[in-house]
């Protein structure tokens, strides 16, 4: 199974690497056909002028995740990104809506808009790529993060051109703003106002009270947790574990222990689990991982393993971090072991800071397993077989310091790494 993963990530690598070589191989784009304006006054440059006959290419040459591999190549250089996108569409390639929107991310990162509206524009015509809200969700982003508030509440209102302007857009849109720090804006636009666009339930009030954690404005999330009780906003589990997490990072963790002991009295995980379930909302693997790490942390492991089933059961695969909030709470070395060895032989590979941490547990301990030892080096042996993939070298490269007395500084007894 790790061969053929390794060999189809070779495969996607070579694909997306003679993309670029056939691409930068070509003669220098003209720059004197038109062009479309930017919102930053500079202009596109214009694709190859490159005549194709019609049923010249009644099937793509192009694999679509090696041509989103590629534009993400051009991450750094808007020009050569939309210069690609033209040159494999020229050529019988039709993009998809991954494809289109990380061109679109691209143009936004470089405040091209203007050009990014006429890739927008044209997905309209495309029936297999018709602009969804993960476009939107993309352009939100990307005024956010250039400051760019007006706009990006302007786009969210000309997302109706396409049918798209709901409430789950109107969530992607609080979500970049407030994931950018334009929280005071977002209370400004549609929390004071007497009729905001769409009902403020308790997910749009989770996004602000993130959106001032992110900011560490730590009493106006004190302030605007106790306005939500004032609001009489319904709060969920997300809301006390994001509450949780600001007074524990403000400085405040008896405060956090006391909130917990709260919403125990008001009700358990388990409580709030079921009610999910009944009002009809699906739990995911974040929700799941919450609930065992507030069971951890309680000293309810059993109930936590119990979830833990349940997660299979329901379709999710427990994830490292799953395993990491028992590692965290566990306090028998022989228990920690077990699961250890079954976290592996589920197929879940543990990370680097699965390994920090266990070893961090059993060197307070005064003993480490050679398990760790040989599940470093399988790391170690995976990131080599990527490396080779990728046409990378893992032989170590030769050091040079400065030379003493005509020798090389390898030679002298301080010499390499240590002359240096």
């Amino acid at each position: 199974m790790r061969s053929l993963a390794s060999s189809s990530s070779f495969k996607l690598c070579c694909s997306s690497s003679s993309l670029l070589i056939r691409h930068l191989s070509r003669s220098p784009p003209s720059h004197s056909g038109s062009s479309a304006p930017s919102h930053s006054g500079r202009r596109a440059p214009a694709g190859p002028p490159i005549a194709i006959a019609a049923g010249d290419h009644p099937q793509s040459p192009f694999d679509p995740q090696a041509v989103l591999e590629t534009i993400s190549c051009y991450a750094n250089d808007w020009s050569r990104a939309i210069e690609f996108f033209r040159w494999v569409e020229d050529r019988g390639f039709r993009h998809n809506v991954e494809t289109y929107n990380r061109v679109i991310d691209v143009l936004g990162k470089f405040f091209e808009f203007d050009l990014a509206w006429e890739i927008v524009c044209k997905m309209r015509s495309d029936p297999a790529a018709f602009p969804g809200h993960s476009t939107f969700r993309v352009l939100f982003k990307r005024y956010a993060a250039a400051h760019l508030v007006q706009e990006a509440v302007a786009a969210f209102d000309r997302a109706a051109e396409f049918g798209l302007r709901d409430q789950i857009c109107f969530h992607h849109l609080v979500d970049a703003l407030c994931e950018y720090r334009h929280v005071i804006d977002v209370e400004d636009l549609f929390l004071k106002k007497k009729d905001p666009p769409f009902p403020l339930d308790s997910k749009v009030y989770n996004m602000v009270l993130r959106g001032w954690y992110k900011m560490g404005w730590w009493k106006k999330c004190r302030e605007f947790w106790d306005e939500m009780d004032q609001k009489g906003i319904r709060k969920d589990l997300h809301s006390y574990s994001i509450y949780m997490d600001i007074l524990c990072k403000s400085g405040k963790p008896w405060r956090a222990v006391k909130l917990y002991k709260e919403m125990k009295r008001k009700g358990s995980p388990s409580t709030l689990y079921r009610e999910m379930l009944e009002v009809g909302c699906r739990p995911n693997i974040v929700t799941h991982n919450i609930i065992i790490k507030l069971l951890c942390q309680s000293g309810r492991i059993r109930e936590a393993f119990s979830f833990l089933h349940r997660m299979r059961k329901l379709g999710f695969e427990p994830n490292v971090i799953s395993y990491h909030c028992f590692f965290q709470c566990m306090s028998r070395p022989r228990e920690i072991l077990e699961l250890f060895d079954r976290m592996l032989g589920s197929g879940c590979r543990p990370a680097m800071d699965t390994y920090v941490m266990l070893m961090r547990k059993f060197g307070r301990w005064g003993f480490l397993r050679p398990v760790f030892v040989k599940g470093m080096v399988e790391l170690a042996r995976k990131y080599d077989q990527e490396m080779l993939d990728k046409g990378l070298s893992a032989k170590p490269r030769k050091e040079f310091g400065p030379r003493f007395g005509g020798e090389e500084a390898e030679d002298h007894p301080l010499g390499g790494a240590a002359a240096l």
